[in-house]
């Protein structure tokens, strides 16, 4: 089978780092958001979303020439057994401008509480709902640190995207690499991009802030541009790699980006499909090339540095060539 040629970064524009997950003193943070917008601009970050628990930000006072803050909260629904939580679906919200009724800044949401039981599926699809009818992209996040099945949150619609590395939770109990999950959402169909966040309430613990990101590639710094971009895939995930271009031309996927010791291939469809690049010799690579085989129902790659960080990039549904190509 040959495959239409497609790019997974597109051409243009400039790079902006982001982070999608942040936390104040709004909610249980310990930076008040003058301190976050503050240090995460000097730290080379061109937008941050402060996503309190429950509590809508919208502070365009703190935007700079060179750094802006997108409005967002941290929606949850939470299953309780006795005093303990047992479950949570947490979802970011993040505000679309020009969007329908939107929440306004400072807003509370009135967060979901079920005792002893709950349909699991049916309270993330609300909670993705009531985001979604208030203007917002929707963005899945920790599943596995969340303790929620798989059944509980791959089939909810609408998402966004899903939290594929949350840097807090690796930190603080190494339970925040869903990329796997991720996979499976992708098996079952359900086409949404990834994200990787800080999730940072600078309690002082752990390490736990600049360890997570997404680079955008858009026109410009403004909240259009880089919501739009988001909405797209026009970006890369990383804890610390970086991704140049990629795409799939000539029943190939190609990457470039920057020195790394592996480079791997994932792909839905038949055992076998994937493919890892490895660094010859101790060495480093910038870039790698994969054929196809056919069958392959979508593509990412992960570039992979020496310290075993990773940069992920949003998948691409394959599509066949027409006759001739």
């Amino acid at each position: 089978m040959n495959y239409l040629d497609q790019t997974g970064l597109l051409p243009g524009g400039n790079r902006y780092r982001g982070n999608l997950h942040s936390h104040t003193t709004v909610s249980d943070g310990n930076w008040t958001p003058e301190e976050a917008a503050r240090e995460y601009r000097a730290h080379g970050y061109s937008f941050l979303v402060l996503t309190d628990h429950d509590i809508y930000t919208d502070r365009t006072d703190l935007d700079t020439d060179d750094f802006i803050l997108l409005p967002g909260v941290e929606a949850s629904a939470t299953l309780r057994a006795g005093r303990r939580m047992a479950k949570t679906h947490h979802l970011l919200g993040i505000g679309i401008p020009g969007a329908a009724n939107p929440f306004r800044d400072g807003e509370r949401l009135s967060p979901p509480r079920f005792e002893g039981g709950w349909d699991g599926a049916a309270a993330a699809q609300a909670l993705c709902d009531t985001l979604r009818a208030r203007g917002c992209l929707v963005v899945y996040n920790h599943p596995i640190w969340s303790r929620v099945e798989e059944g509980e949150f791959i089939h909810t619609r609408g998402l966004t995207a899903l939290e594929v590395w949350n840097y807090a939770t690796v930190s603080e109990s190494g339970l925040g690499w869903d990329d796997a999950r991720w996979d499976v959402m992708l098996r079952a169909g359900n086409d949404l991009f990834a994200v990787a966040t800080d999730d940072n309430h600078n309690g002082g613990t752990y390490d736990e802030s600049f360890g997570g990101w997404i680079t955008v590639r858009a026109a410009a710094l403004t909240r259009e541009a880089i919501t739009a971009a988001i909405l797209a895939g026009s970006y890369y995930s990383s804890a610390g790699p970086e991704i140049e271009a990629w795409g799939v031309r000539d029943n190939r996927v190609w990457v470039e980006c920057s020195l790394c010791e592996r480079i791997n291939m994932l792909a839905g469809g038949p055992i076998g499909n994937g493919r890892t690049a490895l660094a010859p010799g101790g060495g480093a690579l910038r870039g790698a090339s994969f054929p196809l085989r056919g069958g392959e129902e979508y593509v990412r790659v992960e570039c992979v540095d020496h310290r075993g960080r990773k940069a992920w990039s949003n998948p691409l549904r394959l599509r066949p060539a027409p006759d001739g190509e």
